[in-house]
């Protein structure tokens, strides 16, 4: 299955399928099937999501658009 990336509203990116995930040296997170990453930028375990944009009342519900972006 290829990765998908959920936005979770007022909440952190859910990242699940097939994906590997590295820091800029290269070096391998311990990773899961489906991993939750920080959004709100106050997690104490970054880059994964450890709930505090709920404690924090992050808001933030990006909606998708129409156009399709080429990278």
């Amino acid at each position: 299955m290829d990765a998908k990336i959920k936005v979770k509203d007022n909440g952190p990116y859910q990242v699940s399928g097939s994906f590997d995930m590295v820091d800029a040296e290269g070096n391998a997170f311990k990773s899961e099937r489906t991993v939750s990453l920080c959004r709100c930028g106050y997690s104490d375990d970054k880059p994964y999501c450890d709930g505090t944009h709920e404690e924090i009342e992050f808001k933030s519900a990006p909606r998708a658009k129409d156009v399709m972006v080429e990278v």
